[in-house]
């Protein structure tokens, strides 16, 4: 069989391949990438799309870096993988070292998985294990909050809205966790954190852990809220004897301004799981820190054994690029940057509110979000913004976006403006 044609191909794509949250038998259109540079997807007709994702937020240095192709080049030279089990090389060792002094102090411990969700899983099981081995083993069970998103693995569908979420249809099968009203908050210290208190202080015995997207509510509804509910998170753990998991596989490495989301609420959680923008969207790892607390709270039983390794953890390619990917993070003005970009969207998406079909639109760093009354219908609005040379991809009621840190003044205003000539459009269309 032959594939050299794009149509060839795309048509076995179409007949073959399963892509993310689609169907086979009604699938959504895919459109060809050829090549990519900079913050351009160019695709197989010739057309170039700018890209307002990061390839789902991951991509914070664009695409085809030089930087970052050496990274990977050099490493390839002297070895692509090896096991993890009993074995150790220089970039994985490398990378602990570097995200052990980025983090907050307590933070010590890093096990390298290869994929957020893989990330999170393992969280779940440092929490679980951490009580197991104290003899306290009823405590399993997480709380956490509505709207919130963890990922597609079992372990991280069962801690993301069950109601509306994506995995509603799973609610047998996933262990049931608790689950408080989403973040309300205000900066003078007001909140609805009582509800999840509630919860907290009736099932004290069961809950392991607390796990919590901190600032911003990604895939769950790209919901803001503000540092004081997170202090106040904080401070219930500490009380009632839980730990605290803070998933920032979105948000680490500067997306909401600080390169952190937790140093807004200047706090420190028991357990961190990074991932993502971690190799600049080159290569798929993550990783899950924890303090010494954590590390001898599993050891108390003179086993201390975490029970998971994934075969391609710590893999040294994508290692060395993400060494290379904070290295050239932390050497940019990056704060610049993002705050030039939150302030250009600030300006830019405001007239989108005008519309009597958007219900909010909110900033925070380098995320823009437009949230409609009503779900879009994907499939047409992706096509519309094909057609106005950008790479948006909508879900449910949001119009979002979360654009590479490179991307200049007026790339980025031709996303603002496709987003709002859309959503115009879309508007007048209603009466």
């Amino acid at each position: 069989m032959s594939l050299q044609k794009t149509s060839d191909w795309l048509e076995f794509d179409k007949n073959h391949l399963w892509h993310p949250y689609t169907s086979m038998t009604n699938p959504l259109p895919t459109y060809p990438v050829e090549s990519a540079h900079g913050v351009r997807l160019k695709l197989a007709d010739g057309r170039e799309l700018i890209d307002g994702m990061s390839s789902w937020w991951a991509a914070i240095h664009g695409y085809n870096h030089p930087v970052l192709n050496s990274a990977i080049e050099k490493q390839l030279k002297s070895m692509s993988h090896v096991m993890f089990g009993g074995l150790t090389h220089l970039p994985a060792v490398t990378l602990a070292e570097k995200l052990v002094k980025l983090t907050a102090e307590p933070l010590q411990h890093v096990f390298l998985a290869d994929s957020g969700s893989v990330a999170v899983e393992v969280a779940i099981k440092m929490a679980i294990q951490y009580w197991y081995a104290q003899g306290k083993t009823n405590k399993q069970k997480l709380l956490t909050v509505r709207h919130g998103y963890h990922g597609d693995t079992l372990g991280g569908m069962s801690v993301c809205d069950p109601v509306n979420g994506m995995h509603a249809m799973f609610q047998g099968v996933l262990p049931e966790q608790y689950f408080a009203p989403e973040p309300t908050c205000s900066d003078d210290g007001s909140s609805n954190i009582h509800c999840l208190e509630t919860l907290l202080v009736k099932n004290q015995s069961k809950i392991a852990a607390i796990i919590i997207e901190p600032l911003v509510q990604g895939a769950g509804g790209m919901r803001f809220y503000c540092p004081e509910y997170l202090r106040q998170l904080r401070q219930l753990c500490d009380e009632h004897d839980v730990l605290l998991i803070l998933d920032e596989i979105a948000t680490g490495f500067g997306r909401t301004g600080s390169l952190f989301a937790y140093e807004q609420a200047d706090i420190v959680p028991d357990i961190l799981c990074l991932g993502k923008a971690l190799t600049g969207g080159y290569m798929t790892l993550a990783a899950t820190m924890t303090s010494a607390k954590v590390v001898q709270g599993i050891s108390a039983d003179g086993m201390g054994v975490l029970m998971h390794g994934p075969t391609f953890m710590a893999n040294p390619l994508a290692c060395e690029v993400a060494n290379a990917s904070i290295d050239l993070l932390l050497s940019t003005p990056w704060e610049k940057s993002i705050q030039r970009i939150e302030n250009q969207l600030q300006d830019e998406l405001l007239a989108c509110q005008e519309l009597s079909i958007v219900e909010e639109v909110r900033v925070k760093g380098a995320i823009g979000v437009v949230e409609l009354k009503e779900p879009v219908d994907m499939k047409t609005m992706q096509a519309d913004f094909v057609k106005e040379g950008v790479w948006i991809r909508p879900f449910n009621k949001l119009v979002y976006i979360m654009p590479p840190y490179i991307i200049k003044k007026d790339e980025l205003a031709i996303l603002t403006k496709a987003i709002y000539k859309i959503l115009k459009s879309l508007d007048a269309n209603k009466f």
